[in-house]
């Protein structure tokens, strides 16, 4: 019989748990720490693909960044990007919500549709939407005909491309923000609906000012922030429809690192553009965590 047979136990729970743990950390380790060591150390170099020498820039690799003008132009198309997508998939998401949540019929049904572009393929919708906005067949230039207006080049045209490509984001984004507006709705207390209009909240705008916003603070905050990142990382749409262009006026940043990284090579370049991804990643949700933090402790 063991002398200390708690300390025994102890020891044969920490051992099963090495073994139940082990697997996933190892998978962790493989699959996200390495990688990630790679990246940063493959950034503050000149790698290439094919070419054996390698050259150690340390930071001007990233003070490089400043002055590529590729770079900062997908960073402020990605900017632009995100200041048409995220603002507009939040505000629609929230009427989405209020609207599904109200006492009316058919709320399975708008629920389904309005969630469809959430689990729709997007190069299938993509390809649906490049259709939509075709210059001489698509439906959307027709109707701009009927009503006595010319038609647009929305996806050829460097002036409108980042615009069309904002609407298929927020397409994209209304569905999932809607369903995360809805889970906040319920946790509102209906007894201060009723507390409000005693206190003089008759209207319907009174009500939803003075309660049900103040109680989707949190759940704002996180669709904000969610919205935000979902934009930075807008990917599929561009290289199904643009690829890009024209005239790099949808660049956008994933798209500049996967050019960079698998198409010109230059893994160097790609990695210090992807750090600088990430960074601004985690900024935001760093930013969301504080941000959600003085919302539970002050609000």
């Amino acid at each position: 019989m063991p002398a200390n047979p708690a300390a025994a136990a102890a020891r044969l729970e920490a051992r099963a748990a090495w073994w139940l743990t082990g697997p996933t950390a190892l998978l962790m380790l493989v699959l996200l720490v390495l990688p990630t060591l790679a990246v940063l150390a493959l950034s503050v170099t000149d790698a290439e693909l094919g070419v054996p020498a390698i050259n150690f820039l340390g930071f001007d690799a990233y003070t490089d960044l400043l002055t590529d003008r590729t770079f900062l132009g997908a960073l402020r198309n990605t900017a632009l990007y995100v200041a048409l997508v995220a603002p507009a998939s939040v505000l629609l998401g929230l009427g989405l919500a209020l609207l599904v949540e109200a006492e009316l019929g058919g709320r399975a049904f708008f629920r389904s549709v309005y969630f469809l572009p959430v689990v729709s393929l997007i190069v299938a919708m993509a390809s649906v939407w490049q259709y939509l906005m075709h210059p001489s067949i698509g439906p959307i230039n027709l109707v701009l005909r009927l009503l006595g207006a010319s038609g647009v080049n929305w996806l050829g045209s460097s002036d409108n491309v980042l615009f069309a490509l904002a609407v298929i984001g927020i397409w994209q984004a209304l569905g999932f923000n809607m369903v995360l507006f809805m889970a906040g709705l319920t946790t509102i207390d209906r007894t201060l609906y009723a507390a409000a209009e005693m206190d003089g909240a008759r209207s319907a705008w009174d009500r939803f000012r003075l309660v049900t916003w103040p109680m989707l603070g949190p759940t704002t905050v996180f669709v904000i922030t969610i919205s935000v990142i979902n934009a930075v990382k807008v990917f599929e749409t561009v290289a199904t429809l643009t690829q890009g262009g024209p005239a790099k006026a949808s660049e956008t940043l994933l798209w500049v690192i996967y050019q960079e990284g698998f198409v010109y090579l230059h893994v160097g370049t790609a990695s210090a553009m992807a750090v600088v991804f990430i960074a601004l990643l985690l900024f935001l949700l760093v930013l969301q965590t504080r941000v959600l933090d003085k919302q539970v402790h002050y609000g």
